[in-house]
């Protein structure tokens, strides 16, 4: 239960390291709130609203759109009272060779990478300052790919980059108020988005389907590809009392692709 007494709100927690993620805190004692993109929440969220039902709530928000964030505010307020931790994990992928890529394909990722995660975590830590609670933490979600630039991949990593800057820049804003903001970056992680990525890299590095994912794999330092649970330690561990030093930092989880 080291996560008792936390009402965590997180973003793109449909699916994938989102969801993984919002079934850890439940475990560790947290009362949740998750958001994503869809109206109706995906069967592996239905089948945990139905083991929790008192102490987890889906609103369906889009990030892009600043009076949704605030109505997902308001509703998880209304539920489960102030917000002491945020899980900032709402992302797009996409990719293109620098020269054919889009203004399009920018503003899409700009948008929930950048635009999405700064609003919502501006509106979490004002939200955190107003309540004046002890042990408030958020958690923005960078990548490996925010460490450094990738040739088909120039607006992501940007974006993430992004997401580290801003998360330092938050931190040393909230110090005084005795908020943490870390960030997690993972490496390459096994969620059904990889078919999405894996199909991408197959149509612009002419690979059979399949090829790239069993390759990012083998080149991992640790030799496999990561899974949503390998992320939910080390949120568990940066949601909770037993982080109360850490701040201004941002945790790879990657099985040694980035060293720092």
């Amino acid at each position: 239960m080291r996560l008792k007494d936390k009402h965590a709100v997180l973003t793109g927690a449909a699916g994938g390291i989102g969801l993984a993620v919002a079934a850890g805190f439940l475990k560790q004692g947290a009362r949740c709130t998750v958001a994503d993109i869809g109206v109706q929440a995906r069967p592996e969220l239905t089948r945990l609203l139905t083991a929790y039902p008192d102490s987890l709530q889906y609103v369906p928000t889009d990030v892009t759109l600043l009076p949704q964030i605030g109505a997902l505010m308001a509703m998880a307020q209304a539920r489960f009272g102030p917000v002491t931790t945020l899980f900032n994990n709402a992302a797009v992928f996409d990719m293109a060779p620098l020269l054919d890529s889009s203004e399009a394909m920018y503003d899409k990722l700009f948008a929930v990478n950048v635009k999405g995660a700064f609003f919502v975590m501006q509106k979490v830590l004002a939200h955190m300052v107003d309540h004046g609670l002890p042990g408030c933490a958020v958690i923005n979600m960078a990548s490996q790919a925010g460490r450094r630039g990738e040739a088909l991949v120039s607006h992501y990593c940007a974006s993430k980059a992004a997401v580290l800057s801003y998360t330092q820049s938050a931190a040393l804003a909230m110090a005084p108020h005795k908020i943490r903001v870390n960030g997690i970056a993972p490496g390459v992680i096994d969620t059904p988005m990889w078919a999405d990525v894996d199909a991408l890299f197959a149509r612009y590095e002419n690979l059979p389907l399949g090829e790239k994912k069993k390759r990012v794999g083998e080149e991992v330092p640790l030799g496999y590809m990561g899974s949503p649970q390998d992320i939910v330690g080390a949120a568990v561990f940066l949601a909770s009392d037993e982080a109360s030093y850490i701040t201004a930092q941002t945790l790879n989880v990657d099985g040694g692709n980035v060293m720092s």
